[in-house]
């Protein structure tokens, strides 16, 4: 798939990518498999979606498997990872992007939203994190996509989105030194506004996100996916439990 020595750095690699059939998690598929790595991704509802990723990674010559799985159930995970390693062989990339966001006034927040939101934007990363590692080797790459709104909250309903974002920094940090002696990385992305069908940047709400951003735009998921590639390369092998932050200067 890749055309150069350069592209093809994940020459070889398999990655696994939670919530990758649209919006972010379809363009960290796409770019990781541009850069040679065959791709497993999943999807929950958007089957038709997820399978268009997989033919436009095939149809640039690369390798992809879509996998039905929903990441608030922790079975569901672990078999999808099982799969993808029956599949190519092997594991080397984990990127957990599965989320989901609820936002409400304290009074009006559900505690069904708040359990879901634990379930699938923390639980999940742990269930996958500890599955993904049992196959993993020196060189091994774990890059958990949280939110700059662990950083910074400037609306009304945002607490509980939040929490959950601020829970992947610990988390990160503290399985650095539970990896890192085995030469497995694990770092957290934290993208700010991303012009998105979560978050359209033509909304009206976007356009009160983008008055608080130095660069006044929202952000592309390409950008969000090149540099999940960085951090699933070789030469990001000294960055780990490391928060990063991709976010226009939103928190600044």
């Amino acid at each position: 798939m890749a055309t150069n020595q350069e592209t093809a750095v994940l020459a070889n690699k398999v990655a696994f990518v939670q919530g990758g059939s649209r919006g972010i998690g379809a363009a960290i598929a796409k770019r990781l498999a541009r850069n040679g790595a065959a791709v497993a991704l999943t999807y929950v509802s958007s089957a038709e979606r997820a399978a268009q990723v997989v033919k436009d990674i095939e149809a640039a010559g690369g390798r992809a498997l879509a996998i039905r799985a929903d990441s608030a159930d922790a079975d569901a995970i672990k078999a999808a990872i099982g799969q993808t390693v029956a599949a190519f062989g092997r594991l080397d990339i984990l990127v957990n992007n599965a989320g989901v966001l609820a936002i409400a006034p304290l009074a009006e927040f559900s505690l069904e939203d708040f359990d879901r939101t634990l379930a699938i934007n923390v639980r999940s990363v742990f269930v996958a994190t500890q599955e993904a590692a049992r196959h993993m080797v020196e060189g091994g790459r774990i890059i958990n996509i949280g939110s700059t709104n662990a950083d910074r909250v400037p609306f009304v309903g945002g607490g509980p989105y939040a929490m959950s974002k601020s829970a992947l920094v610990g988390l990160t940090r503290g399985l650095a030194r539970d990896l890192g002696p085995r030469g497995i990385t694990i770092n957290n992305v934290q993208p700010g506004p991303v012009d998105t069908e979560m978050n359209p940047a033509g909304s009206e709400f976007a356009a009160t996100l983008k008055a608080m951003m130095p660069v006044g735009r929202y952000g592309k998921d390409e950008e969000i996916a090149s540099f999940v590639a960085y951090l699933a390369g070789p030469e990001a092998a000294y960055i780990t439990g490391a928060s990063l932050t991709i976010d226009g200067g939103f928190a600044a």
